[in-house]
């Protein structure tokens, strides 16, 4: 039977993908003996406690009985090296448990979630965006203030989707990455991986219930979604879009230079500023196609 610190070290194995045959043995061991030690996932900053509570982030979920907390175990057990562990606990607490009811902790009340939303439909150019999303987390990791933000990330994503992910994440940032099409919308993903186009209106609409519950900046790393941009900075204090085309190599740049200096502290604008030097320092023509905007200063 593994003590807290061994099983610790076997799920990070897990995680990484680095597991041995005696590891999975030494967990399923521990799954059936219903001895559930306080225990802390490496950087996934999960803790399952003995008794009804369980920790994931800055949540503390509450009411879970010993079958709902071996759930949750095997929802670790489950996961592989490529997987949010956070979202598998989330999503299985939702649909075996929906009673249970978070409550803050008031902690990690200053860490800023990231919310990546990832589209590319196969009818459309593909996207680096696996390249992009993995820059934005090796930035942050990195980074001086990393333990102030979360990084969730959602790919293929539907209309449907980035709706729910608002809901359950609550994000302070925004990040989107894909296609955008102008006037006519920006585009997510149908069930078929199709193009979908979401119109603006409806977009801004959405941000505007969640400004007043923390959002404060949106990036629309897409072609054209300067005019998303100014439709969701009627109600979100900082807004990044895009005037024009841009490139692949521009758009992971930008990601890049925004997320390094938001890491070391700096704020928003400035973090846009970083963003267009990391395209020019490339040697990119494209550092004046990003643009930012600020609600603040506009109502000043």
């Amino acid at each position: 039977m593994p003590n807290p610190r061994n099983l610790n070290n076997i799920i990070q194995r897990i995680l990484n993908g680095t597991q041995t045959d005696d590891d999975l043995e030494a967990l399923r061991q521990w799954l059936n003996s219903g001895a559930f030690q306080n225990l802390q996932v490496g950087k996934y900053n999960v803790n399952i406690g003995q008794g009804q509570n369980i920790h994931i982030g800055d949540k503390t979920y509450q009411g879970l009985d010993a079958q709902a907390i071996r759930e949750v175990a095997n929802a670790i057990l489950r996961g592989d090296n490529a997987t949010d562990i956070r979202e598998i606990i989330r999503s299985t607490l939702k649909k075996e448990f929906p009673n249970v009811t978070p409550s803050e902790n008031s902690q990690n009340s200053s860490r800023k979630t990231i919310l990546v939303l990832a589209s590319s439909p196969t009818n459309e150019a593909r996207l680096r965006l696996d390249k992009e999303v993995r820059e934005i987390d090796e930035g942050l990791r990195r980074s001086q203030h990393r333990e102030k933000f979360t990084l969730q990330p959602k790919f293929a994503v539907r209309p449907d989707d980035l709706r729910r992910a608002l809901l359950d994440f609550n994000p302070q940032i925004v990040h989107f990455c894909g296609h955008g099409s102008g006037e006519n919308g920006l585009i997510l993903e149908d069930d078929a991986g199709l193009a979908q186009l979401v119109p603006t209106q409806a977009l801004a609409n959405l941000f505007k219930r969640f400004a007043t519950r923390g959002l404060e900046c949106v990036v629309l790393n897409a072609c054209y979604s300067e005019v998303q941009a100014n439709a969701i900075a009627e109600y979100i204090d900082y807004v990044v879009g895009m005037s024009s085309t841009i490139g692949d190599n521009a758009a992971i740049q930008f990601a890049i230079g925004f997320y390094d200096e938001l890491g070391a502290g700096w704020s928003f604008e400035d973090a846009y500023h970083g963003g267009c030097d990391a395209i020019a320092l490339q040697g990119i023509p494209e550092e004046n196609t990003p643009i930012f905007k600020n609600l603040k200063k506009k109502s000043q």
